[in-house]
């Protein structure tokens, strides 16, 4: 059997969708939406589906249409997942707290 026929460990498979989502950036802000702390939870289940909760930056964020879409499309393109869904929550609301530190030395925040 060969590696690829193997199924990756959830590790893997978490650290590649973290990886696709750090090439998702909110358009205001030169940060990608892991750093800015927009995911609040990745789930995947037996049969390689993902929920992702996450957030915006506000309820009236204008990509509020469009980037929960982005992140379900591009989660999808994984070989490994068979399905994705985003479901937003407002709750808790972001705050700058929840970004990175990485992400606040982008922005000049430290």
């Amino acid at each position: 059997m060969s590696e690829e026929a193997i199924a990756p460990n959830s590790a893997e498979l978490g650290d590649k969708i973290v990886r696709v989502l750090k090439t998702i950036y909110d358009p205001e802000i030169p940060v990608d939406i892991y750093e800015l702390g927009l995911i609040y939870d990745v789930l995947v289940n037996e049969d390689d589906e993902v929920k992702i909760l996450m957030t915006l930056t506000s309820p009236n964020c204008p990509v509020a249409e469009t980037l929960p879409v982005e992140v379900e499309e591009k989660v999808k393109s994984l070989d490994a997942i068979k399905d994705a869904e985003v479901e937003i929550t407002f709750d808790p609301p972001w705050t700058q707290d929840l970004m990175s530190e990485e992400a606040k030395l982008e922005l000049g925040l430290l």
